[in-house]
């Protein structure tokens, strides 16, 4: 069967289009220097900030442990991640050179992930395992209190969501501003009937995935109370995650200015702005038959 062409593709010099050997280098001990560091705990959320130039990387302290990240430009909290663009323009699950996309108006790159420790996960390293899992999910999002009592009736108030409308508290910022979520070292996939399943995490201890921050950014990231969710969490035979569950490691680096030489943080999108409401009106219906003629 012939592979399918993805629909967003680069063009060479657009930002999609990203200088491998430049966010390589930025992996080398030598160009960086650890300027900060943190742990989540267990069913916590906690926030940071993380300079443009600067590189983060969260790690299972532990053991396997899943968490959800959530971005914000830190000057501007209506610029945020934008998951379901992301997931378009680069994968439903990222690795290495891959860009975390914000919201429109916006839209550009706010970090790039130059290191993952699992991007080699899965059969013979293709990043997929045998049913069909991969790493680092942006087909779901954050688990919340909503469904859980949708789901059992119950109220439980450290779900990823509210791990993160805590952690973002005193930043300013509220349940409103938390959004679409990066499933870090969360193994997911979709089933025989398009249905979206959750598998046990399989990072180790000491796994990481690090970014560069293109923006300044405001950060904050969730240990899911599922904990690595070798249990389920709803159903009839769901289980008790909380013996599964580890701290998650934050670390920022600070880059030597000299190893990002040529590098600008990106712009926003330069599209002005119209969408159409000034100007003439446009008959569609003869611009496609003047093309066709």
């Amino acid at each position: 069967m012939a592979k399918v062409p993805a629909a967003y593709q680069a063009t060479r010099g657009s930002m999609l289009d990203i200088d491998r050997d430049f966010y390589a280098r930025l992996t080398d001990p030598v160009a960086r220097e650890r300027i900060d560091s943190l742990v989540v705990p267990i069913r916590e959320g906690r926030a940071w900030r993380v300079p443009a130039g600067h590189v983060v990387r969260l790690s299972t302290l532990e053991g396997p442990q899943v968490g959800d990240l959530n971005l914000w430009n830190l000057h501007n909290p209506r610029e945020r991640f934008w998951a379901s663009r992301t997931r378009q323009l680069q994968r439903a699950h990222v690795s290495t050179f891959d860009r975390l996309w914000s919201t429109l108006p916006y839209l550009r790159p706010m970090a790039t992930i130059i290191d993952d420790t699992l991007a080699n996960y899965g059969v013979d390293g293709s990043g997929m395992d045998e049913q069909g899992g991969r790493i680092h999910d942006l087909l779901g999002t954050r688990c919340d209190p909503y469904v859980n009592r949708l789901l059992t009736g119950e109220d439980f108030d450290h779900h990823c969501h509210s791990n993160l409308v805590r952690a973002v508290l005193p930043h300013g910022l509220t349940e409103f501003d938390v959004h679409d979520v990066l499933n870090v070292f969360q193994c997911t996939g979709l089933n025989d009937d398009d249905q979206y399943f959750m598998k046990a995490c399989p990072a180790r201890e000491g796994d990481y995935l690090e970014l560069f921050a293109e923006i300044d950014l405001l950060c904050a990231l969730s240990c899911c109370p599922g904990g690595d969710l070798s249990q389920e969490l709803w159903g009839p035979n769901a289980g008790d995650p909380l013996l599964t569950c580890h701290p998650i490691g934050v670390e920022v680096f600070r880059v030597d200015p000299e190893w990002l030489a040529g590098w600008q943080s990106p712009q926003p999108s330069p599209y002005a702005g119209g969408h159409g409401l000034t100007g003439p009106a446009i008959d569609w219906t003869a611009e496609k038959r003047r093309r066709q003629e």
